[in-house]
């Protein structure tokens, strides 16, 4: 087949100029969507931030797009009515300067891409000393991501996730990598993937943050050194996911309606657990269905020896503490169990002798006595006898719990320690339950 050309010379001329409009037109979007790209993120000092009488930097009121980079050390708050819109893109925030104060701001609707670390507030490694305060998140993406900045205070935030997406598409709440130093305290944090998430951090704070409605309320993976003051946990997943990690300081913490897991340790070691209350913990469900594997377990103990649980209260859950995998020579004394439907499950082929210096723990099954009024059980409480053993094993035979088999059953063990399981012994178990001091102070704004 031949092409035909135009004859007369004018059309090529036509042809040519409408050839150049669409080049001229293609360079000048590309130039704009350049530009428009570049102005997308802009400093802070762009916006109408001003001082009061006492010489400190605000922000009036009103509505603020875009994505902000604080690229000079800057303290200022949010007036009333401020609100700053990342219009669904980046980070709302950028923090680059050291000695930044952030507090009483209101921030919305930052990018979701986790990939990129989208977050509410971005706090990069140089911005040494970053302070955060008072300040509301609401967003698909992280909240406060703080990128191996020492000595960062998170206080007093209030940080909401996006429930219109899956909650495993949601980034944390608070995000912690390689930081030293933090101190994160009086935060609510919901709807986000986890509460607090801190990554391979040494030395930090977490105190009297309030977590609900999440996966997991706080996070540990590769962390050492911390300390966990306080905190308490609602209706999440699992309440305290600790992994990874030693030496950590768990003290004063309350899990309340958790599903799953209250504290769940997973090789962890060296570690002091004190004073927590874990209370009503459920098994988790999936499609209606219950978990496999997943009871109510107020403590859960994997892999982790050399640790002590010391004046803790377990109550009101499917399994009071369940040790598996090698989570033995653990020093557990003065805790309380109470009114769970498994005090203990120990799986395992050593002996654990779970009371110090004659001190054990309480048990709101103990069937023992105190005849000379010492408030310690003249007969040892032995939670992982054959019977038990034979209830995990068949569920269905608890409808013989009561039965003259069962006593019989448990008569030939004392008698004959020989046909006695491996399991935890108690043998100072206490009459009344030591008090942790740990109350049910708030409630949540947040529902599931």
């Amino acid at each position: 087949m031949k092409t035909v050309f135009p004859s007369d010379p004018s059309r090529y001329r036509t042809v040519i100029i409408v050839i150049a409009q669409y080049i001229r037109n293609g360079i000048i979007l590309a130039l704009w969507l350049s530009l428009a790209s570049s102005m997308a993120t802009a400093d802070l000092r762009e916006l109408p931030l001003q001082q009061n009488n006492q010489g400190d930097w605000y922000l009036p009121a009103g509505l603020y797009t875009g994505n902000f980079i604080i690229s000079r050390s800057v303290e200022f708050y949010c007036e009333a009515g401020a609100m700053i819109d990342a219009n669904g893109q980046g980070d709302a925030i950028r923090i680059k300067a050291p000695n930044t104060q952030v507090r009483d701001c209101n921030v919305r609707h930052w990018g979701r891409n986790l990939t990129d670390l989208n977050a509410g507030i971005f706090v990069e490694r140089q911005a040494t000393n970053t302070v955060v305060q008072q300040t509301v998140l609401e967003g698909a993406g992280f909240g406060i991501w703080v990128d191996a900045t020492p000595d960062v205070t998170l206080s007093g935030n209030r940080i909401h996730g996006d429930t219109s997406i899956r909650s495993q598409d949601r980034g944390n709440g608070i995000h912690l990598f390689a930081v030293t130093g933090a101190l994160v305290t009086g935060n609510e944090v919901w709807h986000t993937r986890d509460g607090i998430y801190i990554d391979t951090s040494n030395g930090n704070t977490l105190k009297e943050n309030f977590l609900h409605d999440l996966r997991y309320g706080v996070h540990y993976m590769y962390s050492h050194n911390n300390e966990v003051i306080g905190n308490h946990t609602l209706r999440t997943r699992t309440g305290y996911a600790l992994m990874q990690s030693r030496r950590l300081t768990v003290t004063g913490n309350l899990s309340e309606q958790d599903q799953n897991y209250g504290i769940l340790m997973n090789y962890i070691t060296y570690s002091t657990l004190r004073q927590n209350r874990i209370t009503g913990v459920r098994q988790g469900t999936a499609g209606g269905s219950a978990i496999d594997g997943a009871e109510g377990k107020a403590l859960f103990v994997y892999n982790s020896p050399f640790n002590i649980f010391e004046n803790n209260r377990f109550e009101n859950s499917d399994i009071g503490i369940h040790l598996t995998a090698g989570s033995e020579d653990n020093q557990v004394s003065g805790n309380a169990f109470i009114n769970n439907q498994r005090q203990v499950k120990y799986v395992a082929t050593r002996l654990q002798e779970w009371s110090l210096e004659g001190h054990g723990n309480y048990w709101s099954d103990y069937l023992g006595w105190d005849r000379n009024g010492d408030q310690i059980g003249d007969i040892p409480y032995e939670p992982n006898d054959s019977v038990d053993r034979l209830l995990w094993t068949y569920p269905q035979a608890r409808l013989l719990m009561n039965s003259p088999a069962v006593d019989v059953l448990r008569w030939a063990q004392q008698a004959f320690p020989v046909v006695k399981s491996p399991g935890v012994r108690d043998s100072a178990p206490l009459m009344q339950p030591p008090d942790p001091g740990v109350t049910l102070t708030r409630t949540a704004d947040g529902g599931n």
